[in-house]
């Protein structure tokens, strides 16, 4: 049976094969670009809706959003006497620094043209709004998920970050900025940046524990360099209430030991 984390890297492979097959077909004007145009056509209604619900992903208004969450999550987990406090945040701000470097190239390479609704021009594939959307939405939502302490807030995260993204894809799409496809292949992009962001935090939070676990185990009461625990000092019942209590500032920590599990 597979490990965790190669399940999580097969979890990958659907966005990005139909990544490579939509691609492929933008740059070979395959079939799949007639029923594209069709649903364009069908979809376009240029208006000033449109345009608002699509600047939700320019760089501009993403961006920050993803910056301000980072830095606000790094500083809980300074706060939380966490050694490792930076890394998810920094984590979290990769992928949006690979979107232009695989979305620019993309574009010229494919010299798609763009919908009638806007002036003639080449280079809308893929869509860059609305990879910009789901990578800056998604990893803020992702690494803000551990430091929200209700089912209910999480969901809500979650469903906040999800509807900006179908925001800025439905605003592209009515205001015929982008065909449909180039808004799908984005998805994809999104989906695999994010998947891979996903695994790295999860292998990080797993770590966290153990870590925590390390340094307090030289810091129990009796113990210590030169100063050998007494026999007796103190029961057993009373060491492991001790190591084994969450902390209180922290997503992680006491979050997975045996102790903690009825």
């Amino acid at each position: 049976m597979p490990s965790r984390p190669s399940r999580a890297l097969l979890g990958l492979l659907p966005p990005a094969v139909l990544f490579a097959l939509i691609t492929w077909q933008v740059a070979a004007a395959g079939p799949l670009l007639g029923p594209d145009e069709r649903l364009s056509h069908a979809l376009v209604h240029p208006g000033r809706s449109g345009e608002l619900l699509a600047d939700l992903g320019n760089v501009q208004v993403a961006l920050p959003v993803l910056v301000l969450v980072a830095a606000w999550t790094a500083w809980r987990g300074r706060g939380a006497g966490d050694a490792r406090w930076w890394v998810p945040s920094v984590a979290a701000l990769c992928p949006m620094a690979l979107v232009p470097l695989i979305v620019v190239p993309l574009k010229e390479w494919t010299d798609r043209p763009g919908t009638p609704a806007v002036p003639p021009a080449t280079g809308y594939y893929p869509s860059g709004h609305t990879a910009t959307a789901a990578v800056a939405y998604g990893c803020a939502v992702l690494v803000l998920l551990p430091w929200l302490r209700t089912a209910l807030a999480r969901r809500a995260a979650v469903a906040t970050g999800a509807l900006l993204v179908l925001a800025v894809s439905y605003g592209l799409v009515r205001r015929g900025y982008h065909w449909p496809l180039d808004v799908v292949a984005s998805w994809c992009l999104g989906a695999v940046l994010l998947g891979a962001l996903r695994l790295f935090l999860e292998r990080e939070r797993e770590r966290e524990p153990d870590q925590a676990g390390d340094r307090g185990s030289g810091r129990r009461p009796g113990t210590g360099a030169g100063r050998p625990c007494q026999t007796g000092a103190h029961p057993p019942s009373t060491r492991t209430t001790r190591t084994s209590a969450p902390s209180a500032s922290h997503p992680y920590r006491g979050a997975r030991t045996p102790q903690d599990t009825p």
